[in-house]
C-alpha cells in the first residue's frame, strides 16, 4: 500500500512537472526531438511492429495468456487480481487522458500529438502486462520475468516515441499508473493470503540472486549501446552531442522501467 501511494504521488509530480514547469516542458520536447531524429524506413517498420503489440486486439490475447498461467498454477485469486489490475490500470489511463488534456508544443515538421496524450495508454498497457507477469510467475522465475518485462515495456515505449505518438513524460505517467495498480493488487492478494493458514511459504531467492537478471539486462543494454557506437562511432557521437537531452531521457526511461519492475519483484519476494 505504501508503494502504491508512492507511485500515485510520483504520478502527480510527473504531471505537474510536465505541464506546469517550463524547463521540464522544454526537456520533454528536446527528448522527443531526439527520438524523432531516428526516423528511417527500417527503424519505422520495427518500431511499428513493436508498438502495435500493445494495441487492443493483440493485447487482449497477451492479457488472457497471463491470466491462464495463473489459473494453470491453481491461483484463481491471483488470476482475478491480474484481470482487475490490467482492466483498472488501462481504464484509469483512458479516463485521465481527456481529464488532463492540454495542448503542448509541437516539433517543427512533425505531426502534432493529441492534447489527450498523458499518460500513455501503450506505456500503461506494456508495464501493467510486465508487472502482472510477475504475479503469475513462480517465485524463482520472477527475477527473469522482471528483466524481460522491463525490456518489453521500454522497447514498446521507445518504439512509439520514435513514431511520434507521445511525449516522453507520457511514458513515465503510464509506467506509474501501471505500478500503482499492480501494488494495490499485490496488497489485496497478500491480505487474503495472510488470513489463510493453509498457505505453504515458498523460499524466495536471496536479494543478490534476485537482482542478477535485472543487472544482467542492464549490462546487456550497455553492451548493445557500445556495439552501436563501435559500428558507427562518428555518427553516434555526433548525434549524441547534438541531442544530449535525448540521451539522458532515453536512459531515464530505461532506468525507470527496470527499477519499477525490479522493485515490484522484490516486493513480491514473500
Amino acid at each position: 500500500m505504501a508503494g502504491a501511494a508512492l507511485a500515485a504521488a510520483l504520478l502527480l509530480v510527473t504531471w505537474f512537472l510536465a505541464f506546469h514547469v517550463g524547463i521540464f516542458r522544454q526537456a520533454d520536447l528536446k527528448i522527443l526531438d531526439g527520438f524523432a531524429g531516428l526516423h528511417r524506413p527500417r527503424v519505422d517498420r520495427v518500431a511499428n511492429f513493436i508498438a502495435h503489440l500493445c494495441d487492443p486486439r493483440p493485447y487482449v490475447y497477451f492479457a488472457a495468456a497471463v491470466v491462464l498461467v495463473a489459473l494453470f498454477r491453481r491461483r484463481p485469486g491471483v488470476a482475478l487480481t491480474i484481470a482487475l489490475i490490467l482492466f483498472g490500470a488501462n481504464v484509469t489511463t483512458q479516463v485521465l487522458k481527456p481529464l488532463l488534456a492540454t495542448p503542448r508544443p509541437v516539433l517543427p515538421g512533425e505531426a502534432s500529438i493529441a492534447a489527450a496524450s498523458w499518460p500513455s495508454g501503450h506505456a500503461t498497457a506494456a508495464m501493467s502486462l510486465a508487472l502482472c507477469c510477475l504475479l503469475a510467475a513462480p517465485v524463482r522465475l520472477r527475477p527473469f520475468v522482471a528483466a524481460l518485462g522491463a525490456a518489453f515495456a521500454v522497447a514498446v515505449s521507445y518504439s512509439f516515441l520514435t513514431l511520434g505518438w507521445h511525449y516522453p513524460s507520457d511514458v513515465f505517467g503510464g509506467f506509474l499508473v501501471a505500478t500503482a495498480w499492480t501494488l494495490l493488487g499485490a496488497a489485496a492478494v497478500y491480505t487474503v493470503r495472510a488470513r489463510r493458514s493453509t498457505v505453504t511459504p515458498v523460499q524466495a531467492p536471496s536479494v543478490r540472486a534476485a537482482l542478477g537478471p535485472p543487472v544482467a539486462t542492464l549490462l546487456a543494454a550497455v553492451l548493445l549501446a557500445g556495439v552501436v557506437v563501435l559500428a558507427r562511432p562518428h555518427a553516434v557521437v555526433n548525434y549524441a552531442q547534438a541531442h544530449t537531452a535525448f540521451v539522458v531521457g532515453a536512459a531515464a526511461i530505461a532506468a525507470m522501467g527496470l527499477m519499477l519492475a525490479t522493485g515490484v519483484m522484490l516486493t513480491l519476494r514473500r
